[in-house]
């Protein structure tokens, strides 16, 4: 569960300017500079066989207007017929060079950022929000990807287009060109007006959307938490708020590129009708023939689907380059500098020391303190709500709390942060088995890690007897796609690659939980077998698992309202006991548990 901050006091993951984003881009199409060259010439081939058509048709009426021989007209419709054909040609080729290279760069960006994003101490994902870095590696990839396949290669093509149909009006007549590029400074004023007042807002946009994502997320995987507290109205209301606030972006950002096209519209009336007047006057004293004039202007009225294509898809590009920029914002972080000289833990001690912690308002845990000595095994217990799981996850230093201090072996886990997973390893009930082949799932935690290792680490969780039965063993492929493991089976996998990672301190909240009854005893022996030997804090599903436990700690509403072993707290005849008493079915073991909820059996 991650805790719910206001937007505004979030602390976002960095996102790149504009020259840090052009540099980043540069550089990457840089290695790929065979496909960018083709990309480029193909394009002005492509832009030149469009235009030659026009200028043809130019020449084709002045020789009309002289009452050229019909014969005389045939090389003409050739030409425009075999350059309309390279045209199309040169421009699909065009397209699909610029489409493979943006392809190809988003893919190398995409997978730097997801390496980074792994990287990244999981103290800076919390505090981000996972909302934000799921928005940049999923809504913000979309973005580029709808960009780079609908709106950049048309765009390629249409400069191109606009350089030689300039150019050659220009060579028709300078004046005729003077008349066309009257629509440049128009599109210059239109640009500067628009470029101030989209920018900001794409980028908001963005950042709205990275907020609504984290405002679905933080409610559905707090919901225990949401619920055990009565809060889903203010859920709702967050979500509400965000999905509102990117609505409302979403609507401006439209209506100021409604302005802007006008703006571009404008300039395209301006310009022609310029054309057509100068070229009245210079056919009327001869310096041009009507046939270039219609040349020129057919020009430039080829430039308008161009010019929409740049226009009307600038919106996209700019929402592009506000991604862009969030993404290369997250592959420019840093590496975390390892210490100079590292410290390195004396023991596998956990301390504990005022921990407390909370969500959108409400604290769960008020001031915990636990030690839990080198090789000792505690098993937490309490009803829902009562802050077991946030507990653990502090423990393990998947959340920072709010106040208090987490310590391995004389050591703060805040100074332990890229080399965290050495030491502590976490299993939850919801783990993910990974796609591909079951070896490469448990290499995660090993990647060295032979045949003898995998099958050792297998055996210690009790999964050696079906991995053997699948159709490949450890090379079966399972996952999305291939064979699809049961939740006990996915379990043990996960138990399994911490036996690999071999880490001194193992937490396991409620690991056991997905097996059913049915895989309880079994999916309890792999649990046992992971934590034999560690120092190990294991939020009891079920009972036995507390029972065979070194100590037992229980919660209640955010605080240890006991601690001992089984025997002890069952002779005390406290909340542990009424909890027996009802887990057990024995009910001359303390009272009946009311008010509290034991775990599932």
């Amino acid at each position: 569960m991650t805790e719910t901050i206001p937007d505004a006091e979030r602390p976002l993951l960095p996102i790149a300017t504009a020259r840090e984003s052009w540099a980043w881009l540069g550089r990457a199409v840089r290695t790929k500079s065979a496909i960018t060259a083709a990309g480029v010439v193909t394009a002005a081939l492509g832009a030149a066989a469009t235009v030659l058509p026009v200028y043809m048709f130019g020449v084709l009426v002045d020789r009309v207007r002289e009452s050229a021989p019909i014969a005389s007209l045939g090389g003409i419709v050739a030409i425009i017929a075999v350059a309309a054909i390279a045209a199309g040609v040169f421009t699909g080729l065009s397209r699909y060079f610029v489409a493979v290279l943006g392809s190809t760069v988003l893919a190398r960006l995409r997978e730097a950022v997801v390496v980074r994003t792994l990287r990244l101490p999981m103290r800076t994902v919390e505090q981000a929000g996972k909302g934000d870095v799921l928005a940049r590696v999923g809504d913000d990839v979309a973005v580029i990807d709808k960009a780079v396949s609908d709106a950049v290669p048309p765009v390629i093509s249409a400069l191109f287009l606009v350089a030689v149909s300039l150019t050659t009006m220009v060579g028709i007549d300078w004046r005729l060109g003077l008349a066309g590029m009257i629509a440049v400074p128009m599109y210059t004023l239109a640009l500067r007006w628009y470029l101030p007042r989209s920018a900001p807002r794409y980028a908001a946009q963005r950042v709205a959307m990275g907020a609504r994502s984290q405002a679905l997320i933080s409610s559905i995987q707090g919901q225990r938490t949401v619920r055990a507290y009565g809060t889903e109205a203010v859920h709702r209301n967050l979500v509400d708020e965000a999905s509102d606030r990117a609505r409302v972006l979403g609507i401006d950002v439209f209506g100021v590129f409604a302005r802007f096209a006008s703006r571009g519209n404008r300039a395209e009336y301006v310009s022609l009708a310029c054309i057509l007047a100068v070229g009245f006057i210079l056919v009327d004293d001869g310096s041009v023939t009507v046939g270039q004039v219609t040349a020129a202007a057919l020009l430039f009225h080829q430039l308008f689907n161009p010019l929409a294509a740049i226009l009307f898809t600038f919106d996209e590009v700019q929402s592009a380059g506000a991604s862009l920029a969030r993404l290369v914002g997250i592959v420019s972080l840093p590496d975390t500098a390892p210490p100079v000289d590292p410290r390195l833990p004396t023991d596998s001690g956990l301390r504990l020391s005022g921990i407390r912690h909370g969500y959108d308002g409400h604290e769960v845990l008020h001031g915990i303190d636990l030690t839990i000595a080198p090789g000792e095994r505690i098993a937490l217990v309490g009803p829902t709500g009562s802050g077991k799981s946030t507990l653990a996850s502090i423990a393990a230093g998947s959340i920072t709390p709010d106040s208090g201090d987490v310590v391995l072996g004389g050591v703060p886990l805040a100074e332990l942060t890229g080399t965290i997973r050495d030491h502590i390893a976490i299993v939850t009930q919801e783990v993910h088995t990974f796609a591909g082949p079951l070896r490469d799932d448990l290499q995660l935690a090993a990647p060295h890690a032979d045949d003898q290792a995998l099958e050792a680490a297998l055996t210690s969780a009790g999964a050696i007897g079906w991995v053997r039965a699948l159709p490949a063993a450890v090379d079966t492929v399972v996952g999305e796609g291939g064979h699809r493991l049961t939740a006990a089976q996915a379990q043990q996998l996960a138990l399994a690659r911490v036996l690999l990672a071999d880490p001194a301190v193992v937490v396991l909240d409620e690991a056991t939980a997905e097996a059913g009854s049915s895989g309880a005893r079994d999916l309890e022996g792999s649990a046992a077998a992971t934590v034999t030997g560690r120092t190990a804090l294991v939020v009891a599903h079920r009972l036995t698992q507390a029972a065979s436990a070194d100590r037992i700690v229980v919660l209640e509403h955010g605080v240890v309202c006991e601690s001992g072993t089984h025997e002890e707290l069952v002779a005390a005849g406290g909340q542990y006991a009424r909890l027996w008493a009802t887990w057990s079915g024995d009910a001359s073991v303390g009272d009946s548990a009311v008010g509290f909820s034991a775990p599932e059996g």
